[in-house]
């Protein structure tokens, strides 16, 4: 589907056409494991992907076999939630998600098969999700194509250095792009993600004083 999106973005915006050139894209796909994709999503909040995975995975080792269920969670008590590196809001998130799922007043098997605006409805019921995480989930959880966030600060300043623009856009400016990459705006915010990670200045590497 990149493919097909590069093709729609060559013939309705060259600019993010030959940035999308630099870089490969694998194909959106939807999880295997929702309910655990989320709790990744809510974990991930605010964090670098390596930190959020880091403290992932000593989430994931308080469980069993790593099997991440609701019933579960709810039986953790918040030290081990801490522990984990967990802060006190997430970990609320978590347990609201759990308790949610469990009510069935949000109904993960259902996700998959509800149009984008009904998915972010559910997932903003729980306490912890806005609009934010419920669009990362909806891009990077369900595989949905033509995702944006217009609260994401990242890609309006990655929009501004795309067009040249000399401050962060509106968001009617930002609507007015978005109609043209319809319906493929999930993979132009990837490029967009991908251009910011390469402006990225490289870390400083600590000398020791002699």
């Amino acid at each position: 589907m990149y493919s097909k999106a590069q093709k729609h973005f060559k013939k309705h915006d060259p600019l993010l056409h030959k940035a999308s050139l630099e870089f490969e894209l694998e194909d959106l796909k939807q999880s295997e494991d929702l309910f655990r994709d989320i709790v990744w999503t809510i974990i991930g909040q605010q964090l670098s992907g390596k930190a959020a995975d880091t403290i992932f995975e000593r989430f994931e080792a308080l469980f069993p076999g790593k099997l991440i269920t609701p019933k579960k969670i709810l039986k953790l008590d918040d030290v081990k939630m801490r522990s984990a590196g967990l802060s006190g809001a997430k970990s609320r998130a978590i347990k609201n998600l759990a308790e949610k799922v469990l009510a069935g007043d949000v109904d993960i098997e259902a996700l998959p098969s509800l149009p984008d605006e009904k998915v972010l409805e559910e997932l903003m019921k729980v306490t912890g999700i806005g609009p934010w995480t419920a669009e990362m989930i909806l891009m990077f959880s369900l595989g949905r194509a033509d995702v944006f966030s217009m609260g994401d600060l990242v890609l309006r300043k990655e929009l501004m250095r795309l067009y040249g623009w000399k401050k962060l856009p509106s968001e009617k400016k930002i609507k007015d792009v978005l109609t043209k990459w319809s319906p493929y705006r999930t993979y132009a915010a990837r490029v967009l993600w991908k251009i910011a990670e390469k402006h990225k200045p490289p870390r400083k590497k600590y000398q020791e004083k002699k």
